[in-house]
C-alpha cells in the first residue's frame, strides 16, 4: 500500500529543517551530527531523507569543495504558519478563537507571558481598527 504524500513536513523532516534553520547551510554528515543526541540515524539514512525533501522543495543543494551543502527553501514562519492553520482547522473547525482559548486553557503561562499576549491582542486590535 502506497503512503499518502503528507501536505506538511514529517516529523524528521521537522528535525532537519530546525537543524537547517538554526545553522545555516551545512552538509549531510553535519545535519547527521547535529541529529545525533537525540536521535540515531545511519549517513545514509539522512542523505535518503534530504533526497526526498529536495525532490518536496524543502530544502537545496549545492556542490562546496568535494561534498554538498544543504539549505532550508522553506522558512520557519511560513512553514509554521501552514502546519498551524491546518491543525486549526481540522481539529477547531477553523475557529483561531477556539483555538487559542483551547491553548490558554492547556498552558502554564507566567505572568510576564500573560503581559506579552495581551499587548499582542492590543497590537492587532489597532491594526483591525
Amino acid at each position: 500500500m502506497v503512503r499518502k504524500t503528507s501536505k506538511h513536513p514529517t516529523d524528521l523532516e521537522l528535525e532537519v529543517l530546525n537543524v537547517l534553520w538554526e545553522s545555516g547551510p551545512i552538509s549531510g554528515q553535519q545535519i547527521r551530527d547535529e541529529l545525533e543526541p537525540g536521535r540515531t540515524l545511519t549517513y545514509q539514512s539522512v542523505m535518503t531523507v534530504l533526497g526526498i525533501m529536495e525532490e518536496k522543495k524543502y530544502v537545496s543543494r549545492k556542490k562546496q569543495g568535494s561534498r554538498f551543502v544543504y539549505r532550508a527553501q522553506i522558512t520557519q514562519k511560513a512553514t509554521s504558519k501552514k502546519m498551524l492553520r491546518d491543525l486549526v482547522d481540522r481539529i477547531f473547525g477553523g475557529s483561531s478563537h477556539a483555538a487559542m482559548i483551547g491553548l490558554l486553557q492547556s498552558s502554564d503561562l507566567d505572568k510576564d507571558e500573560l503581559e506579552e499576549l495581551k499587548a499582542e491582542i492590543k497590537r492587532s486590535q489597532k491594526k483591525g481598527k
